[in-house]
């Protein structure tokens, strides 16, 4: 099996989002990459999709975002809807957690999770 490609940074990752998928990844004790992605539903049409996954599940037809060793997978069909997303991590009490700025989306939800293009 041929890797995916390396390419530009399609998918931009804050310093604070790097260190918390860095974190979250040694906790699960492998060498995990992180895809990103949408699916259908949510209440603006699509939701944001995030989660670890074994390197050895990227395919060809995936396009892979590298951080310093850290790398990001996005099937090529969600990239046509996330290319430009800015990751950005908050630790915050109230509105913390992941955040999504999508230049993609024409309306998002409150809790911005999910997107409609």
């Amino acid at each position: 099996m041929t890797q995916a490609q390396v390419s530009q940074r399609g998918i931009q990752l804050s310093e604070a989002a790097l260190r918390q998928v860095k974190r979250l990844r040694d906790n699960q004790g492998a060498d995990l990459c992180l895809r990103v992605g949408v699916r259908q539903g949510g209440c603006s049409g699509m939701s944001y999709m995030m989660d670890f996954e074994d390197a050895s599940k990227i395919s060809p037809q995936d396009e892979m975002f590298d951080y310093d060793g850290f790398k990001i997978v996005c099937d090529r069909k969600s990239l046509l809807y996330l290319y430009g997303l800015m990751l950005d991590y908050s630790d915050a009490m109230i509105g913390g957690g992941f955040q999504f700025t999508n230049p993609n989306a024409n309306q998002t939800c409150g809790c911005g999770k999910s997107f409609g293009v």
